[in-house]
């Protein structure tokens, strides 16, 4: 299910750990994820890139059951992620700061659930750390244990504007549906079917 209100910027397999951005543009898996170990479970899986405008409803849930792992806090720059701004500079997702959220989705493997920050979204609020939005000013990259089980569509997290969020799945794991590029999906939205029980 979607995770959120947005727009398809892209969706595809991370082929050898990589990901498309834009057209023309793209960037690493274990950049994005700063987790060699995850990066390498997740090669070779479906990925849906969505973004949040302004406008937007500004919180994340999670598009599966499982248990939330951890959170990664990756420090980093908060240029807009709008698609002419990601059309136009490399690697920007995996350079912005970021919250790398690892779900145990049990027969589905591991899903992350990455929160992009940018212009104007620092402090991003996470559902199961409050403390979440005193992270940038430490200004570290950090890891918090969490294994909270959670059930499709409960709430991960906020943005205070729009955004983008990248769900990554291990290979083989959903199908994600023939979405075009710049359609609007919105928060709860059936998006895949599961393709193979790990």
């Amino acid at each position: 299910m979607c995770p959120c209100d947005g727009v398809l910027a892209v969706r595809g397999t991370a082929d050898d750990g990589s990901l498309i951005q834009a057209k023309g543009k793209h960037y690493q898996l274990e950049e994005l994820l700063v987790d060699r170990e995850l990066a390498h479970q997740l090669s070779g899986g479906a990925y849906a890139t969505i973004y949040l405008s302004p406008r937007d409803y500004h919180r994340v849930h999670t598009p599966v059951d499982g248990v939330v792992l951890h959170y990664d806090y990756v420090p980093g720059a908060l240029w807009s992620v709008n698609p002419r701004v990601a059309a136009r500079r490399e690697r920007l997702l995996s350079r912005n700061e970021r919250v790398v959220i690892t779900v145990d989705a049990g027969p589905l493997g591991l899903v992350a659930i990455v929160m992009v920050g940018a212009a104007g979204v620092g402090n991003i609020a996470l559902t199961h750390a409050p403390e979440s939005v005193t992270w940038r000013a430490a200004g570290e990259l950090r890891r918090v244990e969490v294994n909270q089980p959670v059930l499709r569509g409960d709430e991960l997290g906020a943005f205070r504007l729009g955004s983008t969020v990248v769900m990554v799945f291990q290979p083989g794991a959903v199908d994600l549906a023939a979405f075009d590029e710049g359609t609007a999906l919105r928060f709860g939205e059936r998006i895949g079917t599961i393709t193979e029980v790990a």
